[in-house]
């Protein structure tokens, strides 16, 4: 079903069976599979390709050659229907790819809302991107991938499948991720180890200072007090009660599945 009020090249192919709702433009050479649906307002320039069962969301921007909703490269993926599902008020930059999930994995990748994917950006199946995420050219996240909102990924950083980013995390260009990484952290190198607080992050959005404070005092006490994981974490979640900004901080110890990174 296509709404009347969307605009296609006539160069565009489009399978039956697709959902163009209202005011999308397809741009020239655009392949749009039989199974996709393409919410209000969202603008795909051109030789962009949705594929497989594909649901993206409203007022999105897609550049040229990115492809969408493709088969994943686990190599136990036999074809099935598996799913990618992209929020709105996306820009997803030329050449990403977003790769279908898998059964063993959930059967979902998703992009949730606000999000810029930079030049060949890559997200593989079964990841989950929150909302208002950045990640540069060329960054690169292995399957099952769980990035929280707020996350910036630097270029040409590499995350290892498994991994959780915590929210307001921020990683170093030319990175490698190989294990978990707690929210409000930076993160740099290969592989990646934490360098301190994204306090300019969280002061541009709204963290007061008290808030802050009590984070950098969480951290310090995880990376630099020289304690144990277990002998830290009650003293974390007493100052988390105090400050219910470390709440995030410490939760996520108990999320973390790969080790943290230290």
């Amino acid at each position: 079903m296509i709404d009347t009020t969307a605009v296609i090249h006539p160069t565009a192919v489009i399978e039956e069976g697709a959902v163009i709702g209202a005011r999308v433009r397809i741009g020239p050479y655009c392949c749009i599979g039989g199974d996709v649906e393409i919410g209000e307002g969202t603008v795909l320039k051109s030789h962009v390709v949705v594929s497989g069962h594909t649901r993206i969301g409203r007022d999105n921007i897609i550049y040229p050659f990115a492809t969408i909703g493709e088969d994943n490269q686990d190599l136990k993926y036999a074809g099935e229907p598996t799913l990618v599902e992209v929020g709105d008020r996306n820009r997803i930059r030329e050449s990403v790819t977003i790769h279908r999930g898998t059964v063993q994995g959930g059967g979902t990748t998703k992009v949730g809302n606000d999000n810029l994917l930079m030049v060949n950006a890559h997200v593989a199946h079964d990841c989950t991107i929150g909302d208002q995420c950045i990640l540069a050219n060329n960054a690169t996240l292995g399957g099952h991938v769980i990035v929280d909102d707020h996350v910036i990924i630097g270029g040409m950083c590499a995350v290892h499948q498994f991994c959780v980013i915590g929210a307001h995390v921020m990683v170093g260009g030319c990175s490698g991720v190989a294990q978990d990484v707690p929210p409000f952290v930076i993160a740099q190198g290969n592989h990646a180890s934490p360098i301190g607080v994204n306090t300019t992050g969280l002061q541009r959005r709204g963290f007061s200072k008290e808030a802050i404070q009590a984070i950098r005092i969480a951290y310090k006490l995880l990376y630099r007090s020289g304690k144990t994981l277990e002998e830290v974490k009650p003293e974390i979640a007493e100052i988390a009660t105090a400050h219910a900004e470390v709440k995030p901080f410490y939760d996520f110890l108990a999320r973390s599945t790969r080790g943290l990174i230290r």
